[in-house]
């Protein structure tokens, strides 16, 4: 009975010494560390990251070379306005060779397309398809060579790693130097593609076993069951489907982590980390160094329009 009188004691102590005294719970920081800016001073493309993402008047501001444009803008809009990142390099030699690939490829494309309707050979058929891969592949090496070529004079560039991810997976770890992750990625890409292949095939063949067996027009006599082949019909479908999310979702990944770690590329983290606590008084003034943060709830001292002062802990932080 004693003990908890003294616990109650001890409460009620606490309770009135938060409501006699002005409670303090503060944090004092150094204002410029949230002022840092982490992308090169000579770097005149780098924008906050709550601006937009495209916008046409930097676009077509950054093509009559009036101002800056960012890689994301210029490689972006030169998706839809073909050959501008080659003009915002100024490479114009290089418009008529990527007019002149995609051209040829369409063109060759669509005659062969109609011959192969027209007689059905599929000689025709599979030319088209070439002539068609060849101005896709025009298309490509024309939005590549302008990410390669993009102000060559900034060492490294976060924008152009994710770019160069989207375009050819792999190459922005390849950019960042992480050589080591490019067989990773690889191998889980290949292995979802594998998987996509056998499941799409075995898909394919209950689905027609199941046709074949529901069909009022045909006997079927196969030994697999009608129920048998839909359910493996609906099972290598589902595994179809994951494989699919499997391959976007790995493809994703190495996107993403070009573009992180195209952030961190100079983040320097040394072995020395160093946490240390002491006892403090906590004024108003911000006179703590970089490395240390103060937090302290009790009594304040001091009156109106003086710096207030408060007892609590210094914690400090070395890394």
């Amino acid at each position: 009975m004693g003990s908890r009188s003294s616990i109650y004691a001890a409460i009620a102590a606490v309770l009135f010494l938060l409501t006699a005294c002005p409670s303090v719970c503060r944090a004092q920081f150094k204002q410029e560390a949230f002022k840092q800016s982490y992308t090169d001073p000579s770097d005149t493309t780098a924008t906050d990251s709550t601006q937009v993402m495209f916008s046409f008047k930097e676009y077509f501001g950054g093509l009559k070379h009036t101002r800056d444009a960012r890689i994301g803008v210029v490689v972006g809009g030169s998706s839809v306005f073909i050959g501008g990142a080659q003009i915002y390099n100024r490479q114009y030699w290089k418009l008529p060779v990527i007019y002149g690939a995609i051209g040829a490829g369409v063109g060759g494309g669509l005659v062969y397309r109609r011959k192969w309707q027209q007689e059905g050979s599929e000689d025709f058929r599979r030319m088209s398809n070439w002539f068609f891969a060849g101005a896709g592949l025009a298309y490509w090496g024309a939005l590549m060579d302008g990410t390669v070529n993009y102000r060559k004079d900034i060492p490294v560039q976060a924008g152009k790693a994710t770019l160069y991810s989207l375009l050819l997976p792999g190459l922005g770890q390849a950019y960042n130097g992480e050589y080591w992750k490019i067989p990773i990625y690889y191998g889980c890409l290949l292995g979802s593609v594998h998987f996509y292949s056998v499941n799409r095939k075995n898909y394919l063949r209950y689905k027609w076993i199941y046709d074949q067996a529901t069909n009022p027009d045909i006997q079927y006599d196969g030994p697999v069951q009608e129920s048998t082949a839909k359910y493996y019909r609906d099972v290598y479908r589902r595994y179809r489907d994951y494989s699919v999310l499997a391959i976007a979702g790995f493809y994703l990944l190495q996107v993403i982590d070009a573009n992180i770690f195209s952030y961190m590329r100079d983040f320097d983290l040394s072995d020395d980390i160093e946490l240390s606590l002491s006892p403090a008084v906590i004024t108003d003034t911000p006179a703590y160094s970089y490395d240390q943060y103060a937090l302290s709830t009790g009594c304040r001292t001091g009156y109106p329009g003086t710096n207030s002062q408060g007892f609590g802990l210094r914690l400090g932080l070395t890394f």
